[in-house]
């Protein structure tokens, strides 16, 4: 199993970027001789219209009448995940600042990877179909509801939003990017397959830009001098908490209903997942240049190691029984043909 486990170079990439901010944040703040703000800005549609050109909605529509499985995979998303962070938020506001509560909800509020989730899913011996479809949809969906969640949370904790301001910069920078990937898929869907890895490292250059900039913006500002030694540590637990939580209360339902291990797997895996791919974005067009939104992303970027790691695991497990529950059906499956091969016994009676 621990074969199969590979550590993804943007990982550390990350890790890399974060340690140039905190010794070196000049070049990097907004209008800095970098400019990592307007990188992260343009770069944001581009993701977003490649993206459109790679979806497959021929894949999307193979798995669409599942409406059962997708339900339960989009509740577990923007319903679930806020919930467990509500009922946390006493205990986690008197144990962290007010920003990093608002990136946990932040991070509660996102919809479900793309790539990672199919991948871990076909791993796991899952239905890859239903997750394309959720992973997929979850994105498209996050657009909308992510927003009105955060603007629901800020409200209810005496902040504000600009809800229409949001939504509407949300649909010129990924929308209308996305769709226009999907006019011009017939024609460069072969040139960017042809260029898999120029197209995958122009992606996470972008994420790198955008968390870059906010945090040296947030280290030029001093926000994170005055926090405690031990606030990363509790972000840690409070993260790797979030998701056990989450992901047992999703197991515990797929063996109530009856999921099959290939739909439980799909279920699982994209229900208890956060796209640091697309939150990223978002929290950009949500916080602006705001010194905080270091502090309001650290959240996600620590589940995004915690996903990977332990999905990772998860998934070499369920992969070993998912070819043992194989293998039985198969055996099932030959019966009836051997015992049909029998030759007819003769009886006693004779």
């Amino acid at each position: 199993m621990s074969a199969r486990i590979k550590i993804d170079p943007f990982l550390p990439a990350l890790v890399v970027v974060v340690v140039l901010a905190l010794i070196w944040p000049q070049p990097g703040v907004t209008g800095g001789i970098l400019h990592a703000d307007r990188a992260a800005t343009w770069g944001i549609g581009v993701i977003f219209f490649l993206y459109g050109i790679s979806l497959a909605t021929r894949r999307l529509l193979e798995s669409a009448t599942r409406w059962q499985l997708h339900l339960v995979v989009q509740l577990a998303t923007f319903g679930l995940f806020p919930l467990v962070v509500v009922l946390a938020m006493p205990v986690l506001s008197r144990l962290m600042p007010e920003d990093v509560g608002i990136g946990f909800f932040f991070l509660a509020a996102l919809p479900s990877t793309v790539s990672s989730s199919v991948a871990m899913t076909s791993l796991a011996k899952g239905n890859v179909a239903v997750a394309i479809f959720n992973a997929s949809v979850s994105s498209l969906i996050g657009v909308f509801v992510t927003p009105l969640l955060m603007a629901w949370y800020l409200h209810a904790t005496g902040g504000s939003m600009a809800l229409g301001d949001v939504i509407l910069k949300l649909v010129i920078i990924v929308i209308l990017p996305l769709v226009a990937g999907q006019l011009v898929r017939p024609l460069l869907l072969s040139v960017v397959e042809k260029h898999k890895v120029i197209v995958k490292v122009a992606d996470r250059a972008v994420i790198l830009a955008i968390v870059y900039n906010a945090f040296c913006d947030s280290v030029a500002a001093g926000v994170w001098s005055g926090q405690s030694p031990t606030l990363l540590i509790e972000m840690i637990a409070g993260v790797g908490l979030l998701f056990a939580v989450v992901y047992v209360l999703i197991a515990l339902f797929c063996r109530l209903v009856g999921f099959n291990h290939a739909d439980t797997t799909a279920v699982l895996f994209c229900g208890s997942k956060k796209s640091l791919a697309t939150g990223l974005p978002i929290a950009k067009v949500m916080f602006g240049t705001s010194p905080q939104l270091s502090l309001i992303i650290t959240p996600i970027m620590i589940y995004h190691f915690l996903q990977l790691v332990v999905i990772g695991f998860i998934a070499g497990h369920r992969a070993a029984k998912g070819e043992v529950l194989e293998a039985i059906a198969e055996d099932e499956a030959a019966e009836p043909s051997l015992v049909a091969a029998q030759p007819p016994q003769k009886s006693d009676d004779a």
